[in-house]
């Protein structure tokens, strides 16, 4: 999920939303598109995440007979320690890595 040129900062930082909205020409288009994209990416994350933690599952268990795995420890703390859709999201528009395309409204 890391962009290949520059890491994804982990933390949010101000943005000058007129220059990011310059390529679509709309602040709200700029907006969907993004927030579109960060949606796409915490659902891949999160497929992954339960697949991984689904090695861990045990159904016999209940609440009183579960225990911490450390494994399952360091994978959700790896996940946590990942930068947010949203920042990831920002970073691909702004390196122009995100695919979109503009509906021409019907003309009467």
């Amino acid at each position: 999920m890391e962009s290949k040129k520059q890491p994804v900062p982990e933390t949010t930082i101000t943005r000058d939303i007129s220059k990011l909205s310059e390529k679509t020409g709309n602040v709200y288009k700029t907006v969907m598109i993004v927030a579109q994209r960060a949606n796409q990416i915490a659902s891949d994350v999160k497929k992954e995440l339960n697949s991984r933690l689904e090695e861990f599952s045990n159904f016999a268990d209940t609440l009183e007979e579960t225990f911490e795995n450390r494994e399952q420890i360091e994978i959700s703390r790896y996940y946590e320690r990942q930068p947010k859709p949203t920042l990831i999201a920002i970073k691909e528009f702004e390196d122009e890595e995100t695919y979109y395309k503009q509906v021409e409204e019907p003309k009467e």
